[in-house]
């Protein structure tokens, strides 16, 4: 099992950032210090702001009109060792009466000395329209590349029907299912297409203003392997200026490489506090 623990204290940065000088700053290693904790901050909160997204739940699924965001880091060091770095990521969605749609990509380069050591790249599309409050039709698409995985290449499209099971302030609950083809070639060039199949479930339950939870469940099978991930979660609200977030992740995989278990669990705890 894996335990991941973050934890964020805004009024931190106060204290770090007050030192004067830029310089002095890199050379006592604050100014690196400071990034790490904005980077902790971030993801602190996007865990929660997930968590905590009404929208989500919402018969759109997103917000109407268009929102977005993009970032882009790059990093790079000579001397012992020759490094570079390079992440970028972005989200856009868009709400527009029965419609939805959301697209978000990501990607790694690194290299150390001349060598190539990380290569990562993936791309979202979901899409939805509402023919009734109850009743929608999905489509979805996915591609990841690695060049460092087994499966160089992984890619999925498909769509089918949705049904919004309950659809209150205090509770929600949808289903979703449907066909697709699965890409799927590995680093010898290898590769195959094949039928395949989605099934999903998005769970909330507000217990009041101060505690939520949520549960997402996500099933896609195919020949070549059955791969299911459901994330459990429970939010706390407790004041202004506190919230958490506790989670229990699980990864199923019905054919791991060899030498690896078929199953991944990861305990979450994200904690924001500011004052």
């Amino acid at each position: 099992m894996k335990t991941i623990v973050t934890l964020a204290a805004t009024t931190v940065l106060v204290l770090t950032v007050s030192i004067p000088a830029f310089a002095q700053d890199n050379l006592t290693g604050v100014s690196r210090l400071d990034d790490r904790i904005d980077d902790i901050t971030e993801a602190a909160q996007d865990d929660l702001d997930r968590g905590e997204d009404d929208e989500r739940f919402s018969p759109n699924g997103v917000i109407q009109g268009f929102r977005g965001s993009a970032a882009l880091t790059a990093s790079g060091a000579s001397g012992n060792t020759d490094t570079g770095e390079l992440s970028f990521a972005g989200r856009l969605s868009y709400g527009l009466g029965e419609w939805s749609h959301l697209i978000g990509f990501a990607g790694e380069y690194g290299e150390a000395n001349g060598i190539k050591n990380e290569e990562e790249f993936f791309a979202i599309y979901e899409g939805s329209r509402y023919f009734t409050p109850q009743v929608y039709a999905f489509g979805t698409g996915r591609f990841e590349y690695d060049g460092f995985d087994t499966n160089e290449r992984d890619a999925f499209i498909g769509g089918g029907l949705g049904y919004r099971i309950v659809n209150t302030r205090q509770m929600a609950w949808r289903v979703q299912a449907g066909p697709g083809i699965r890409y799927i070639a590995d680093q010898a060039g290898n590769d195959e297409t094949e039928g395949a199949g989605i099934a999903s479930s998005r769970f909330y339950y507000g217990f009041n203003d101060v505690v939520s939870l949520t549960n997402d469940t996500d099933i896609l099978s195919s020949s070549a392997d059955t791969v299911v991930t459901n994330d459990f979660g429970v939010n706390f609200r407790m004041t202004d200026t506190l919230s958490t977030r506790v989670s229990y992740r699980t990864d199923y995989t019905s054919n791991p490489l060899p030498g690896l278990k078929s199953t991944d669990n990861t305990v979450g705890l994200s904690l924001v506090v500011g004052f």
